[in-house]
C-alpha cells in the first residue's frame, strides 16, 4: 500500500511540474508566436491586399471590438484596411485576409491566409484567376454565381469556393460595424 501511494505522490508531483513548465512556456513565447503568424501566415496576404501603401501596417495594426485591423496609407492618408476572417471550406477554415477601400467602400481584394483544402483541387481558391474577381467588388453583394451572385467557384472545389465567399460575407458585416471607428484610430498624419 506504502508503494502504492508513493507512486501515486511522485506521479502528481511530475504531473504538477510539468504543467507548470508548459504553462510558463506557453506565456514565454506567446507573443514571439504571434510575432511569426503576423509575418509568415498573415504578412504575405497582407501585403498582397494592400500593396502600394507605405506604411507598415504590421507595425499599425490596432484591435477594433476583437478583431485585429491593419491600416493602409498613402502620404499619410488613410486609404483601407485590412483584417482577417474565416468560414468552413471542405476539410476545415478558410482563413481570408480581406482589404476595404475607405472612401469607394469597395473591397480593395483578398488574400487566403490560411486553408487545409484538398491539395491540387481546394487549394485553388489561393490561385489568382479566382482571387482577381474579388478586387474592386462592391460591399453591399457578394455571392457565388450559382447563388445568384457574380463570383464564379473553382470548378470542382464549391465548398472551399463558398468558404472563402462566406469569409469574405463575413468581413464584410464587420467592416460595416467598425467602419466608423476606423477613421478615430488612424488620423491623418
Amino acid at each position: 500500500m506504502r508503494e502504492i501511494i508513493n507512486m501515486i505522490v511522485v506521479l502528481s508531483l511530475i504531473c504538477a511540474a510539468s504543467g507548470t513548465l508548459l504553462v510558463n512556456l506557453k506565456r514565454a513565447t506567446k507573443d514571439k508566436i504571434e510575432q511569426q503568424v503576423l509575418v509568415n501566415v498573415q504578412g504575405p496576404a497582407l501585403m498582397t491586399v494592400l500593396a502600394g501603401c507605405d506604411n507598415d501596417p504590421i507595425a499599425e495594426r490596432q484591435t477594433v471590438d476583437g478583431v485585429t485591423v491593419f491600416p493602409a496609407r498613402r502620404s499619410g492618408k488613410l486609404v483601407g484596411v485590412a483584417f482577417e476572417t474565416a468560414a468552413p471550406g471542405y476539410s476545415g477554415d478558410v482563413g481570408v485576409m480581406v482589404g476595404f477601400d475607405l472612401d469607394a467602400d469597395r473591397l480593395i481584394g483578398i488574400g487566403i491566409t490560411t486553408q487545409t483544402e484538398t491539395p491540387g483541387v481546394g487549394t485553388r481558391i489561393m490561385k489568382p484567376a479566382f482571387l482577381k474577381q474579388f478586387k474592386g467588388h462592391k460591399v453591399d453583394s457578394l455571392a457565388l454565381s450559382s447563388k445568384g451572385g457574380d463570383i464564379d467557384a473553382v470548378a470542382g472545389a464549391t465548398y472551399s469556393s463558398t468558404g472563402a465567399v462566406d469569409a469574405v460575407r463575413k468581413a464584410l458585416t464587420v467592416y460595416k460595424d467598425i467602419k466608423p471607428q476606423i477613421a478615430a484610430l488612424w488620423p491623418a498624419s
